[in-house]
């Protein structure tokens, strides 16, 4: 199973809480945590991109770096690990993002793919003049597939003539063309979301769910595995968990019981106001309510809470679940859950043992 980290492009990462750890995002903070994750064998590092964030008093994701020049960064003081941007469809045109991600294809050596969002969170776009009306909603996977298929003629032959609603191409052209191919990745949980991952996507994210249930996602993968079917394709599912171990399952408990009671009420309460203006397309993995008291704290996002064993036996569970490619990991404070992870929990899974044992090869080389 792979292995990523969702690194954290926006202060605090992905706990509401002011009982949480508080900082600031910076390419120095972002660098040690992507460079650790490289030497305990992680697969990818991959950073959303959010421009407007949730307020309250811990200012919750008010403060962001930009995606893809921070990728840049870390492509080029990364050796092994692949590197994914997120791309805002309606910020940047396809022609420009085709040309990004060529560049940071260069500076990685063949490393780097592609996130794709839609936008889901009016006020973001509406700052800028950028949303383009309510009934967006409704058709922005329409627009995801065209933006989509521009990038893949730029990036398969050079040049795009594509002619659609919302793109029309004339001749453009892209040289030179990437090294490698550049995988895209989607993560919609709708059935628009999933019918789009099926025809155009390398891979589809989706939320764990739950607090130590880790197969209860499984539904969801199964969905995106009919979708693909249809369609011919093989789109496997990469799960998105928050980490939270330490040596007993007591001391980890006591972390997200002291996490949960700090909860900032005033950002989640802007965040449901706001997921539920897509009445539209369907619950897709960034529209979420917080209906759910015992996780609103991290977006209802799949939490592991447990002994650095009973975390390793539950990431195991969750390889054995068909369609399962891989997961995404946050942790509760990155720098430390990543080397405990490390050193204490990856030792221990199954699912693991290939990476395990050529990280045993390299350290032997380098002996």
């Amino acid at each position: 199973m792979k292995i990523g980290v969702f690194i954290p492009i926006g202060n605090n990462g992905w706990l509401i809480s002011s009982h949480a750890p508080q900082y600031m995002p910076s390419f120095e903070l972002n660098k040690a945590i992507v460079l650790k994750a490289e030497h305990y064998g992680f697969d990818f590092a991959l950073s959303m991109i959010k421009l407007r964030g949730f307020g309250g008093k811990t200012e919750f994701w008010d403060h962001n770096l930009e995606s893809f020049t921070l990728m840049a960064g870390l492509a080029a003081v990364t050796s092994k690990i692949n590197i994914y941007a997120t791309a805002a469809t309606l910020t940047l045109p396809p022609a420009i993002v085709a040309r990004m991600a060529v560049t940071i294809d260069s500076i990685s050596q063949g490393r780097f793919g592609i996130n794709l969002v839609t936008g889901w969170q009016k006020p973001e776009y509406e700052q800028m003049g950028l949303w383009p009306g309510d009934d967006y909603f409704g058709r922005r996977y329409d627009y995801l597939a065209e933006y989509v298929q521009v990038l893949r003629d730029l990036w398969g032959n050079g040049r795009s003539d594509f002619k659609g609603d919302y793109f029309q191409m004339n001749d453009c052209r892209l040289s030179p063309l990437p090294q490698a191919s550049i995988k895209v990745i989607c993560a919609g949980q709708s059935d628009a979301g999933m019918a789009f991952s099926a025809r155009y996507a390398d891979y589809n994210f989706c939320f764990g769910k739950g607090v130590n249930t880790p197969t209860a996602f499984a539904p969801t993968v199964e969905r995106m595995k009919k979708a693909a079917d249809d369609t011919g394709r093989n789109v496997s599912s990469y799960v998105l968990f928050m980490i939270i171990a330490d040596d007993t399952d007591e001391l980890a408990r006591a972390k997200w019981e002291h996490y949960k009671a700090g909860a900032d009420q005033e950002a989640l309460a802007w965040l449901t106001e706001q997921s539920a203006k897509d009445t539209r397309s369907g619950p897709d993995t960034n529209v979420r309510q917080m209906s759910d008291p015992t996780s609103a704290v991290n977006i209802n996002m799949g939490t592991l809470v447990g002994s650095y064993a009973n975390v390793a036996r539950m990431l195991d569970e969750v390889a054995g679940v068909a369609g399962t490619a891989g997961v995404l990991l946050t942790f509760d404070d990155f720098l430390p859950g990543i080397e405990n992870f490390g050193q204490y929990i990856q030792p221990l899974m199954s699912c693991r043992t290939a990476t395990l044992r050529q990280l045993s090869l390299d350290a032997q080389e380098v002996a």
